[in-house]
């Protein structure tokens, strides 16, 4: 049974009404699924982690508590280096070790966008966490451990379609941040990548999405991985529940049928690893 999503997830969630627009090339006012969700304003959703409480800021373009002051470049320091117009580290809660791989184009769009919905003049909730994770200056560490800067350079050797697919996984869609294992500093395993996280958000197992046959997706059919993409719908008929069932609803079935084509197309060609503590049809699994 589908349930709401875990306070974690919803930082993530965040980003998804704009993934229809940055894959599918609409037009800005097309990009919302849910504006009443967007026009709650601060997007203040609490994130629980090992670390502490997350908070989302206010990122509407009210000018003293949102980012309605920043530039152009303000914005894309931010998506793809992780430093604010201030200045200061932003925590690894927000992806942008994964939107550092969106073209300026695309982090562009989504500026407009943002500047498109009404500013909110509410301040934004500092964040709680322990210490000595509450210190920023300590993300200068943890970069030098996990973040590679993008943008992301396209694979000659691979198709187009297939570029195009690890550029949305990879970069703008940002499955590795919930679907990859993490260390005990809160970077992403890469060595495992896509293989499932028993240990995610707020406790919830995210399910393997290599193609592994036993543990992962590689007992699907293609037609059935576009369909669940577009749908929701499982290989055994059932729909998709928890975290996953928002990223469906807000994200992928949004995306053209070129892009679900060119994602299943990219998923597949990855390499299967074994996982069986994150199954991706076991019991409190995002996949349930």
């Amino acid at each position: 049974m589908s349930r709401g999503p875990s306070p974690r997830v919803a930082l993530y969630l965040l980003f998804l009404p704009l993934l229809g627009l940055l894959v599918a090339g609409s037009a800005v006012a097309q990009a919302v699924a849910d504006q009443a969700a967007v026009k709650r304003g601060a997007y203040v959703f609490a994130v629980a982690t090992p670390f502490g409480t997350f908070y989302a800021p206010n990122i509407t373009p009210d000018p003293t508590y949102g980012i309605g002051s920043w530039s152009d470049a303000d914005f894309l320091q931010t998506m793809r280096e992780g430093i604010r117009a201030d200045g200061a580290h932003l925590f690894p809660a927000f992806p942008y070790t994964s939107f550092s791989l969106m073209t300026d184009a695309d982090i562009l769009d989504l500026k407009a966008y943002i500047f498109s919905l009404p500013p909110i003049a509410q301040p934004s909730r500092a964040q709680d966490l322990w210490f000595p994770f509450s210190w920023r200056w300590l993300q200068t560490f943890w970069r030098w451990l996990n973040f590679t800067p993008g943008p992301y350079v396209p694979d000659p050797g691979k198709s187009a379609v297939w570029n195009r697919g690890a550029y949305i996984v990879e970069g703008m869609a940002h499955c590795g941040e919930c679907h990859t294992p993490r260390d005990f500093m809160g970077g992403l395993e890469t060595s495992l990548a896509f293989s499932g996280n028993p240990s995610g958000p707020d406790g919830m197992k995210m399910p393997n999405i290599t193609p592994d046959k036993a543990t992962g997706i590689g007992s699907w059919k293609h037609s059935q991985l576009l369909m669940f993409l577009e749908s929701g719908l499982l290989p055994s008929g059932d729909v998709v529940g928890s975290a996953m069932g928002e990223v469906i609803a807000k994200g992928t079935s949004k995306m053209t049928d070129a892009d679900r084509e060119a994602v299943a197309i990219y998923l597949e060609s990855l390499p299967p690893i074994a996982n069986p503590a994150a199954k991706a049809t076991q019991a409190g699994s995002g996949f349930d």
